[in-house]
């Protein structure tokens, strides 16, 4: 390949091992944050309409009862689920002679926490791939900048030129590294702060349904 070559595959194919193992690595990673990015896109799009549809249908006027014997057992939603856990729970709290078991609102709460917290951790699931990628990156490739450079004033002793056509080449190759680093950095760190406050949002969703829904029993119970 000659050296006046620069295009982005000609500075990778002269490129000593060690930087290229750094670049395929960083071209792997800014593909998965990409797949994770997107991945979380989908899921939190299909989180809020599914959300959406429960909270009207909640809110609709039909009875608990009606409405949990309509979702069963295995609901699909997380909204669901997030009833589903504390109507199970209430049934649960009922003795046989229709009276309640005491404690049965700590209880209810108990459960519904939990539910939040699985729902929590899923819609989290990836974002941690996004803050690794941002933080790191950029050292991953300085890392291969570094070597890339040593490397290349090691070629221009040995060949005892500092003519720039000979300096450039080399320099080019190590700095390729640092933007490949950059270039899957800086979308992971930008996606990560955006994924993690559209989960946050999601998550208080979910909790503020789950207060709500805990004060109307918290009624029942009084009644």
């Amino acid at each position: 390949m000659e050296a006046h070559d620069f295009t982005m595959w000609a500075l990778f194919a002269r490129a000593t091992l060690i930087v290229k193992f750094v670049m395929v690595m960083l071209i792997v990673a800014s593909i998965w944050c990409w797949g994770v990015i997107y991945d979380k896109w989908k899921q939190y799009r299909a989180a809020r309409e599914e959300a959406a549809v429960f909270d009207r249908a909640f809110w609709s006027g039909e009875p608990l009862d009606g409405l949990y014997d309509e979702i069963g057992s295995t609901p699909s939603g997380a909204s669901e689920k997030i009833f589903a856990a504390g109507m199970t729970e209430w049934r649960r709290s009922h003795r046989q002679d229709g009276g309640l078991i005491a404690g049965a609102g700590a209880r209810i709460d108990r459960s519904m926490d939990v539910a939040i917290a699985k729902e929590a951790a899923a819609l989290q699931k990836g974002l941690p791939v996004l803050a690794t990628v941002g933080s790191t990156a950029p050292f991953v490739g300085l890392f291969g900048t570094v070597w890339g450079i040593m490397n290349a004033f090691i070629e221009i002793a040995e060949a005892q030129n500092t003519n720039l056509a000979v300096v450039a080449p080399g320099i080019a190759e190590a700095l390729l590294a640092t933007g490949l680093g950059l270039l899957a950095a800086i979308p992971a760190v930008i996606f990560y702060n955006k994924l993690s406050a559209d989960s946050d949002r999601v998550i208080a969703g979910y909790e503020a349904f789950a207060d709500e829904f805990s004060t109307i029993l918290s009624r029942q119970l009084d009644s």
